[in-house]
C-alpha cells in the first residue's frame, strides 16, 4: 500500500534513541527535487518530536574539513523510513 505524501506515516523513527547513529530517507519538496523523489540523510539523534528528527550529519568523509558536521531538522512527514545504523567505521591505514 502507498501512502500519499500527506497521510501519516509509520512513527518508528520517534523511538531512536538520542546518540544513536541513523540514516532517515526523507522526500525531497518540489524545488529541492532536480528530477529526485528521495535523499538520505545518515548522522547522530539529537531529538525526536511531533514536527520532526534532529540529527548532526555525518561530515562528508575525506573532506578534511573540520566542523563540517551540521545539525538539520528532517520534518515528520518527510520521513519515509529511517533505520539504526552502527558506528561510522574507522579510516584504515593505507
Amino acid at each position: 500500500m502507498v501512502l500519499p505524501p500527506s497521510a501519516p506515516r509509520p512513527s518508528a523513527w520517534r523511538d531512536l534513541p538520542v546518540g544513536a547513529r541513523v540514516v532517515v530517507r526523507r522526500r525531497l519538496a518540489p524545488e529541492e527535487a532536480d528530477g529526485h523523489v528521495w535523499t538520505d540523510v545518515i548522522g547522530v539523534v539529537l531529538g525526536t518530536g511531533p514536527d520532526g528528527l534532529r540529527l548532526r550529519r555525518d561530515p562528508a568523509r575525506g573532506s578534511g574539513a573540520p566542523g563540517e558536521a551540521d545539525e538539520v531538522v528532517v520534518p515528520a512527514e518527510a520521513i519515509e523510513a529511517a533505520k539504526r545504523l552502527g558506528p561510522r567505521p574507522t579510516p584504515r591505514g593505507r
